[in-house]
């Protein structure tokens, strides 16, 4: 990965539902809102028939907080719509967050009822941060969690993120940044590139060939600009024809060939075949088309080398949204005292209390359960691991967890993560979470 250069980020504020800032200015009103407060961000299930999620967004949902505010444009919004009154806009020219914020770190593996991140605040400073949290919580956990699972098909080969065109312009640069986490080892994606320090790769589409009168004369263009260890696209006419005058043009130094079209099962195990006959022993074929973990773990056996994932990856893989929530679990009363709040309702019931997460270890290091305990900290019995770090300490962001740091740290705890989980999350069939949530009570 290369060094990521700073840029400006916009005002996130409103980037939130009207419902918010009402709700603010009915608690400022009643004298409420400046209760200390505990939001939780959870998801009550997995999509259905996954048995793992991981956990991304967190670094640019940071990122974002602090880029929380209310300018005069912002302002001159609200009061011209009568979004709010007076004493609301007062509330908001001033607001900045100053509470803390917990989580799992991006990278992690989470469960139903995992505490992926934790508001301690006030009631004002942490409601109008829901939509937010959750926008960027919700996406990015889908794309990580889909991308997981391909990265995890490919096993050793590598996966190119190459799915900006199917998705708007600032969720293809998330979509980029959460497949990395994940797994992916680089990106089409120039902005991620910018942002985030990610490698970007990219040659050539067939329109370039089809601008050219020849193939030959395309190859010829491309291999005298990029030398001859790039990759050519040899299937806008006759593969075959395409693969020799590859070889022909650019000799056994041919990086790789990128087969984009038909089966690519038997289409890669002739082309491999004949790249061979023609002595390009080192060439590599590089594949695309629709692919997802599926067709990922359907070319196990056939040579391929490196897997271009696009639309499937950009949409979550079937599972477009993490489905978290994020819920008031506990509150001060007015004596000062923490009191457990839980939603009821009937399939949206949450757990009161403010939580904190264990993942339990049995003696070879692999995981065995998801404990939450309930106003205390579950009882580590030598090698379980807490889950929960510190991002944000009475609103200063802690270093290390945003930028391209924060990026290569999610990428080792992804790793790792996988590593400790039981062999079960490598299946794609359908199933129940590979480990149980467990709660415990104070």
């Amino acid at each position: 990965m290369s060094r990521s250069v700073a840029w400006d980020h916009p005002r996130t504020s409103l980037y939130t539902d009207h419902y918010e800032l009402t709700m603010l200015e009915a608690a400022l009103h009643s004298g409420a809102a400046h209760r200390r407060s505990v939001f939780e961000a959870f998801a009550r299930r997995l999509p259905d028939g996954r048995r793992y999620g991981i956990v991304a967004g967190t670094g640019r949902l940071l990122e974002g907080i602090k880029d929380f505010q209310f300018g005069d444009a912002e302002l001159a919004f609200l009061d011209g719509n009568q979004v709010v009154d007076k004493q609301t806009l007062d509330f908001l020219a001033d607001y900045r967050f100053s509470g803390d914020i917990w989580g799992y770190p991006e990278g992690e593996a989470y469960f139903p009822g995992s505490p992926i991140l934790i508001v301690e605040s006030t009631f004002a400073e942490a409601c109008i941060l829901e939509t937010y949290i959750l926008s960027v919580l919700n996406h990015d956990t889908a794309i990580a969690s889909a991308a997981s699972r391909m990265t995890s098909a490919a096993g050793s080969r590598p996966c190119i993120e190459m799915g900006s065109r199917r998705t708007q312009e600032e969720s293809a640069t998330a979509a980029a940044r959460a497949a990395v986490i994940a797994g992916f080892g680089s990106t089409s994606n120039l902005e991620a590139g910018r942002r985030y320090g990610i490698r970007t790769v990219g040659t050539a589409a067939h329109s370039f060939t089809l601008l050219h009168d020849t193939e030959r004369e395309a190859f010829e263009a491309q291999i005298s600009a990029f030398g001859p260890g790039t990759t050519l696209l040899v299937d806008t006419y006759d593969v075959e024809t395409g693969v020799r005058t590859a070889v022909e043009l650019a000799g056994s130094k041919l990086g790789a060939v990128r087969l984009d079209s038909g089966d690519l099962v038997a289409q890669a195990q002739w082309v491999r075949e004949l790249l061979d006959g023609l002595g390009n022993l080192d060439t590599r074929i590089v594949v695309t088309s629709d692919l997802d973990e599926f067709a990922i773990a359907a070319l196990q056996s056939a040579p391929v080398d490196v897997y271009g994932v696009g639309t499937s990856l950009v949409t979550g893989s079937g599972a477009p949204t993490a489905s978290m929530v994020y819920k008031l679990v506990s509150r001060a009363d007015d004596a000062g005292e923490f009191v457990s709040v839980a939603k009821t309702a009937k399939n949206k019931a949450s757990v009161g209390g403010r939580k904190y997460a264990l993942r339990k270890l049995n003696e070879l290091g692999i995981a065995t359960q998801e404990i939450v305990g309930i106003g205390h900290r579950p009882d580590d019995d030598g090698n379980d691991r807490p889950l929960l770090q510190q991002f944000v300490k009475n609103g200063e962001l802690l270093p290390g967890w945003t930028g391209h740091e924060g990026v290569v740290r999610a990428q080792e705890r992804h790793a790792a993560t996988m590593a400790e989980l039981p062999p079960v999350v490598r299946r794609l069939q359908r199933g129940e979470p590979a480990i149980p949530t467990v709660y415990e009570e104070d």
